[in-house]
């Protein structure tokens, strides 16, 4: 009897997409099949590349790998082998490469601590492991420290420490009380991802004696605690109390001391940061602010959106996470804290970088004896990662030669292999922040065809659809696989059949006729194998009348039809669904055939109802929606009665239901005078309410409308009632955002949020504006103005605390007494400059200046920072009127008096002076100071040129650094050969005096190559180096045998171009074109004078030769102005991608290091211990480099080719 296979419709796409994936040989995973092969090692089981263990437990290094025959294991430790014969408490698993060390007996995890690597070996190679780092967990101690009593008045910001010890892994960090019960967590008080407890502002309520951070090591389930920190918050009732003996009742702190304030960062500080994380990490941003009210935390991403579906908010939204991040999650985020008080922005740069991973990994190879073959391995990061090759675990650079192997960059090639060639390969990829390690192994068999399909399978397919019929097969060499149909029939061709590469038969439209018994041959060069199977054809199934969309009322009974036809022979079996689940369990249901009746519809009922017809084949479906209720309608005869002047009662009719009861009324209005056509939310009432008593505001024309709600939505609105005017009333509030600054020094302007129509309450808005000076006994100056949000004040002195205050009124009267706020008049540029201003030189780079703060009263207005103008001095009044004075800009914030000047010149003449800024403007400057910077480091040799090069020398020409940022003391020359195998020979090193530009070398070795590395020093010591290689000329006499004496000698002669100029046959050859072009001269000067002048210097002064103009020495583009860089023009660096020219000169380019490199952009600061906090406004002018020809004169070799 055959054995039944049947092919459901959804299991045909699959078998396409295996088919796609079968390479030209590969060995299925067949039990019986794998037991006969032999197969290199494969690592099956590793541990991980970082493996943190329990010190209390035995160590275990996994290492399973399998292969025919089974491998043997070794391992390496720290680089060297591991002998674990040695070691008594080292054992190693039978049959295994795992190791266990036993430390639990005797020993420390600590000696253990290294990386481990291991190989498994067979007779057809070596498969290696990742590098294992092995390193015990640690949980130290938190170190005892004595804390204080932390005592802070109400409203205040807080942050308290935590610093756990450094663990191994990383500690969780949570914050509890005595009795281990977490301590409350809120929008005001959270913890940050250093573990710090951060508060807003404090409550009285947060006054505990025992906040204790806990720190808990996972891996060896421990727990660490810090000592309690005792916090105590103090009321202004308790101060008053406190204090109440010693000051008299004027003095006592007012009742509201919790002076609002704007947000301000805890943390992060500054206004910008920067951030990296690894792709595919997850990216954590954390901003915490505090303020009073306590702020609330956004966040956007600069020019960009949050991704979707990655992004999480955690802490209250004061951490933004994304997971699974990428490179294209780079670029700026900002968070955003904002209270009622105002709002600050902090932005912070993201830059992902990324470890390698692959883009396509080296897959195992099964090959027969001379096949050909190949395997890639691809890989990407951030920074690009390094691809090398290993064999057997040794690189492939020093592992035995295979003459079937070529190695190209990320693949290997393989072409006529042999059985010898079967190796394990591994490919490495890595960059700065890790590695890949990919086993692969090329295995070279020999073996007859065999069919792993089971003999006699019966497939049964569905007509109209395609029939696959399988002949899984394996052979080496790859077999060629044939198709018969019948006892006696040809073999199956493409035209109509599809045959795969695995050896499925497609047939892409099979029908009736196409039952049968198939039969799958499969030959190579070492024998024949031959497999039958059977295929049945069935009729599809189908539903010949579906189920048809309803609507029905609640209560009644609606039914489906879903009628279907299907193949006798197959079984049938007809499910129903409800919105794609199962129907409920209720009675309700009726299930008949080809029927389904629902009673008694309820609103629940709704929803699509779909007949699923399944045989063991195929499955088709058909759906109908049942649809039960609606919104309501809407309200109708509205109607307005108790109309009084600040209440009116309004009432309607309800609308019909819908089936679905009315669940709330929503109540809406219009003001017909201020804001027609806009509707706004008056209120709410319930469902079975038809009245709703209103509260109304002066001053308005009213119109209401009603919409009635269920649970499915709102009604449309209903038709609007008739109209209604309220008696007008005073203002009853004043305006918002009252603030005092003057535009000029002599102004005081007064702004404000005016009132909009509504809040009005009447006719004629007016506000009375009123002002007084704070610290004097002026009266309240006043005066009315209309409805507008500014008034200026004239005449006031410069930069003077006033108290401001606006009132609303209107032809009814006065609103309440307004607040009263502080402001300033205007501000004036500051009169005084700072003084006693000092430097002190840090090292050739560095400076620090320090000086006295200029009087408040001096100032004229808020105190913005010091500005430091410092440049370049020129010694001698000449040089100054020829070059151009570029001064930098750095600002300090606030009121320091001391900052620290970076990115100086070594070696140079510096001049600064300080001002005082305000939000005015800059003050005078202070008397220009002057400091020298000391010498440094040179900068490289600007070229290095190897000429002249002889059977035993060479001769070297340079140019001097072209910044040598001191007194050029001596060059050093360093100079070994290298060998026909690059390998190094001994160096040699060479002192040269300060004023030589040119050294030749004597009693070198002939036809060798040698390496050079050039630099230069001063007496703050060596800079940087430029490097060389030339050869030395070769033996004539070993030439001559080696390469006949003619001009495409290949490329032996041309690269050693300047030896063919001591051949005498080629001497011979230029003797005989000079002579030619000798006599050709003679003709022309007879000719010549023969007929007369030629126009010769005419015609070139016509036609001259834009190469050898003269290059103009300055085209003013820079105006008189050069900076050391143009000091060094006539050495620029080549073109970046320009060759090196044949004169082998090679210039290295300059590196300019620049004030941003210590900040934000041209923005920056420094603080008191000298790191930047200013902000650097100067910029350097850099000329572009251009490309340098070669003036070298050419070659013997090249004048001859100019005549081929």
């Amino acid at each position: 009897m055959p054995k039944k296979k049947r092919l459901p419709a959804g299991r045909v796409a699959l078998i396409l997409f295996l088919c796609q994936m079968i390479s030209a040989l590969e060995v299925p995973l067949d039990p019986k099949l794998l037991e006969d092969l032999v197969q290199p090692p494969t690592i099956t089981q590793q541990s991980p590349k970082d493996y943190i263990i329990d010190p209390r437990e035995n160590i275990v290094i996994q290492c399973e790998a399998k292969g025919k025959p089974p491998p043997s294991f070794s391992w390496t430790r720290n680089g060297t082998h591991f002998d674990i014969d040695k070691d008594p408490l080292v054992t190693m698993k039978p049959g295994s490469g795992t190791l266990t060390i036993n430390i639990m007996s005797e020993g420390k995890a600590e000696t253990y601590e290294g990386v481990y690597q291991c190989t498994a070996r067979n007779e057809r190679g070596a498969a290696i492991s990742n590098n294992i780092v092995v390193r015990p967990s640690r949980s130290p101690l938190w170190t005892k420290e004595k804390l204080e009593p932390i005592t802070l008045r109400n409203g205040q910001s807080l942050v308290l420490p935590c610093r756990p010890p450094l663990g191994l892994p990383p500690p969780i960090i949570f914050w509890m009380d005595n009795s281990f019960q977490r301590l409350p967590q809120s929008e005001r008080v959270s913890q940050g991802l250093n573990g710090d407890l951060y508060f807003s502002n404090v409550l009285p309520e947060d006054t505990r004696e025992d906040y204790i951070c806990y720190a808990r090591f996972n891996h060896t389930q421990t727990i660490q605690q810090k000592q309690p920190i005792s916090v105590k918050v103090i009321s202004v009732d308790e101060l008053n109390d406190t204090i109440a003996a010693n000051l008299s009742d004027t003095e006592f702190y007012s009742a509201k001391p919790n002076r609002e304030r704007p947000p301000t960062f805890l943390t992060p500080e500054g206004n910008t940061s920067n951030k990296e994380e690894l792709r595919g990490n997850v990216l954590s941003l954390e901003c915490i602010a505090e303020g009073l009210p306590t702020p609330v935390i956004y966040w956007i991403k600069e020019d960009g959106t949050l991704p979707t579906n990655r992004t999480f908010y955690r802490n209250f939204k004061k951490t933004l996470q994304i997971i699974q991040v990428s490179e294209a999650d780079s670029g700026n985020y900002q968070c955003i804290a904002k209270n009622a008080l105002g709002a600050i922005h902090h932005t912070i740069s993201v830059t992902v970088k990324a470890a390698p991973y692959w883009i396509l990994a080296p897959q195992n190879l099964v090959l027969s004896p001379g096949e050909d073959g190949s395997l890639i391995c691809r890989a990407n990061g951030n920074p690009k990662p390094r691809i090398s090759w290993l064999s057997n675990g040794v690189p492939i650079e020093i592992a035995p030669d295979d003459p079937s192997r070529k190695i190209d960059g990320d693949t290997i090639i393989f072409s006529n292999v042999q059985e010898r060639s079967s190796a394990v390969y591994q490919c490495n990829a890595s960059n700065e922040y890790g590695y890949l390690l990919a086993n692969a192994f090329v295995n070279v068999l020999a073996e007859p065809p065999r069919i792993l399909t089971s003999a006699n399978t019966l497939y049964q397919v569905i007509a109209n659809r395609p029939a696959l019929l399988d002949c899984a097969f394996f052979g080496s060499p790859l077999p060629t696989i044939e198709w018969f149909k019948g006892a006696k029939g040809s073999a199956l061709r493409d035209d109509i059949y599809v045959l795969h590469e695995n050896g499925t038969l497609e047939i892409p439209v099979a029908q009736k006729d196409s039952t049968g018994t198939y039969t799958c041959v499969a030959r190579n060069k070492l024998g024949m194998a031959k497999n039958e199977v059977h295929l049945e054809i069935k009729d599809p199934t189908r539903i010949i009348k579906q189920p048809e969309y309803a609507v029905v009322q609640r209560g009644s009974t609606v039914s489906f039809e879903c009628k279907v036809k299907h193949d006798h022979t197959l079984t049938l079996t007809i499910t129903w669904l409800k919105d794609n689940g199962e129907l409920p369990s209720d009675g309700r249901f009726t299930v008949d055939k080809d029927h389904l009746e629902v009673a008694d519809v309820r609103d629940s009922d709704g929803g699509a109802y779909t007949c699923v017809a399944n045989t063991t084949l195929d499955m088709v479906s058909a759906s109908a929606v049942l649809s039960v209720v609606d919104v309501p309608n809407p309200p109708f005869d509205l109607e307005l009665t108790d109309q009084l002047d600040k209440s009116v009662q309004l009432s309607w009719t309800p609308g019909d239901d819908n089936n679905r009861p009315i669940t709330k009324f929503i109540i809406e209005y219009e003001d017909a005078m201020h804001e027609a056509g806009l509707w706004h939310h008056q209120t709410e009432v319930s469902g079975m309410q038809t009245t709703a008593q209103l509260k109304l505001s002066p001053y308005v024309n009213y119109s209401f409308r009603v919409m009635a709600v269920n649970s499915l939505g709102r009604s449309l609105p209903s038709e609007p009632s008739e109209q209604y005017l309220t008696k007008a009333a005073e203002p009853d509030t004043n305006p918002t955002a009252v603030e005092g600054l003057g535009s000029e020094p002599d102004n005081l302007v007064i702004t404000w949020k005016p009132l909009n129509g509504f809040e009005s309450n009447g006719p004629g808005l007016q506000y009375k504006v009123s002002w007084r000076q704070k610290d004097g006994d002026d009266e309240w100056a006043s005066v009315v103005v209309a409805n507008v949000s500014k008034y200026i004040v004239s005449g006031t002195p410069t930069f003077v605390p006033y108290l401001v205050k606006v009132q609303a009124l209107n032809d009814v009267g006065f609103a309440p007494e307004p607040a009263v706020v502080m402001g300033h008049s205007g501000e004036d540029l500051p009169m005084v400059a700072p003084g006693n201003v000092r430097v002190n030189v840090v090292n050739s780079t560095l400076a620090e200046v320090h000086w006295d703060p200029v009087p408040l009263k001096s100032i004229r207005g808020h105190l913005q920072g010091y500005r430091i103008y410092y440049w370049k001095a020129q010694e001698g009044s000449l040089k100054r009127n020829r070059r151009h004075i570029e001064k930098k800009i750095l600002t300090f914030q606030g009121s320091k008096t001391h900052g620290m000047l970076p990115g100086l010149e070594p070696f140079s003449h510096y001049a600064l002076n300080v001002r005082v800024v305000n939000g005015k403007g800059e003050g005078p400057a202070s008397p220009d100071r002057v400091f020298n910077t000391p010498e440094g480091v040179p900068s490289a040799p600007s070229s290095l040129k190897i000429i002249n090069p002889t059977l035993d020398s060479l001769t070297l020409e340079w140019d001097p650094p072209s910044r040598p940022n001191g007194i050029l003391t001596e060059y050093t020359l360093k100079y070994q050969p290298i060998n026909s195998t690059h390998e190094l020979g001994p160096l040699v090193d060479l002192k040269i005096p300060a004023n030589k530009t040119r050294w030749t070398l004597k009693n070198l070795n002939f036809s060798t190559r040698y390496k050079f590395y050039f630099y230069a020093q001063t007496a703050a010591g060596s800079g940087s180096q430029i490097t060389e290689e030339a050869v030395t000329t070769v033996d004539e006499g070993k030439l001559a045998g080696i390469l006949p004496p003619d001009v495409g000698a290949g490329k032996a002669m041309a690269s050693r171009q300047v030896d063919i100029a001591t051949q005498g046959w080629f001497i011979g050859l230029m003797c005989a074109v000079a002579l030619l072009i000798l006599i050709l001269l003679i003709v022309c000067f007879i000719r010549r004078n023969k007929g007369g002048k030629y126009p010769v210097k005419e015609k070139e002064d016509a036609h001259a030769d834009p190469e050898i103009q003269p290059m103009k020495e300055d085209d003013g583009t820079f105006g008189e102005y050069r900076s050391l860089e143009s000091d060094a023009e006539d050495h620029k660096p080549l073109k970046k991608g320009s060759r090196t020219p044949s004169d082998r000169t090679v210039k290295k380019e300059d590196s300019d290091d620049s004030l941003v490199d210590y900040g934000e952009g041209v923005n920056g600061q420094f603080n008191e211990d000298g790191s930047f906090i200013g902000q650097y406004s100067g910029k350097k002018e850099k000329e572009p480099a251009e490309g340098n020809e070669s003036s070298e004169a050419p070659s013997p070799v090249n004048a001859m080719n100019s005549f081929v």
